[in-house]
């Protein structure tokens, strides 16, 4: 028995060390600092940012940042509403289109949106845009909402240092909160890999994004078309963007179930909470120009 006695502080810490996803009431293992996660993603963003090449088309930039600041605008007002405006402050939002074809996006902690010009493409130029690029931003913020990068660098740890993890988390080492960082979310030389969620925090991510594209007055029913075109863009391969969890039929189900209730719970929020609907001033027509695509969009960028 004596052998297991290491263990036992270590299951502690982790019972400690449980936090719960406001919007889901999830359980969730939390042994980093807010402070030390935001420096360290911080850091990663920056990095990626010195390699990326920011988009030069003005129109699909504006689009993109039109729907990002609203979606960014919904999380603060839901924050502010359910008693967790000091989580506000964590935010330092920045909104960016960079040049390359992946089916791509991210949310860095703290609020740092990317959208790759791939993703813009694949969704295409048609009335549904900004409401399936909502479902994209939302779901890469519902990420960063539910802490789920925290998670995710708090297992790395877990997992690479065992009961040591006891005293580096009382004694918040930095440099292991870093590689965590930098592990989970495969920035760097292979810039823009997304975090490994697990199926829990991808499913959780869909609902927290349909929640935020439904108070920031976008159409959640778009969640559903978008991973249809994820899906058939996939052509037997899977996107970069669902690398981790493919959208299974059982994934667009789970949304078309969650949907009507989110829109009954949330629709009207954004009134409420002082979030202004979508307007329409970026035309479809102004912004793209006709090609081929392998998902059949018929947009291109540029």
């Amino acid at each position: 028995m004596k052998k297991f006695l290491w263990f036992a502080p270590l299951v502690g810490l982790v019972l400690i060390a449980c936090s719960t996803v406001s919007m889901t009431g999830r359980k969730q293992l939390n042994l980093v600092s807010e402070a030390e996660i935001l420096s360290a993603s911080l850091t990663e963003y920056q990095n990626y940012m010195q390699t990326a090449k920011v988009s030069t088309n003005a129109n699909a930039t504006a689009i993109v940042k039109n729907v990002a600041q609203r979606i960014a605008a919904a999380a603060e007002a839901y924050l502010q509403v359910t008693g967790q405006e000091a989580d506000i402050q964590n935010y330092a939002w920045e909104f960016n289109l960079t040049q390359d074809p992946e089916l791509n996006a991210f949310c860095m902690p703290g609020g740092k949106i990317v959208v790759y010009e791939g993703m813009l493409n694949l969704i295409g130029n048609g009335a549904d845009r900004d409401d399936e690029l909502a479902a994209v931003i939302g779901h890469e913020v519902g990420h960063a909402m539910a802490k789920h990068g925290n998670e995710r660098a708090s297992q790395q740890l877990l997992a690479s240092l065992g009961s040591s993890v006891v005293g580096i988390a009382v004694s918040g080492q930095s440099t292991q909160v870093q590689q965590a960082v930098a592990t989970a979310y495969g920035l760097g030389a292979q810039y823009g890999a997304l975090l490994p969620f697990s199926r829990k925090q991808e499913l959780e991510a869909d609902y927290i994004g349909i929640v935020l594209a439904t108070i920031a007055g976008y159409d959640a029913d778009a969640a559903v078309t978008l991973w249809q075109k994820m899906e058939a863009a996939g052509g037997g391969s899977t996107p970069e963007f669902m690398s981790t969890h493919p959208s299974s039929s059982s994934r667009i189900k789970q949304l078309q179930k969650s949907i009507p209730e989110v829109k009954a719970a949330f629709s009207g929020a954004a009134a409420a909470a002082g979030v202004s609907t979508p307007s329409s001033s970026t035309p479809a027509s102004t912004t793209t120009k006709k090609t081929t695509t392998k998902a059949g969009t018929g947009f291109k960028i540029g």
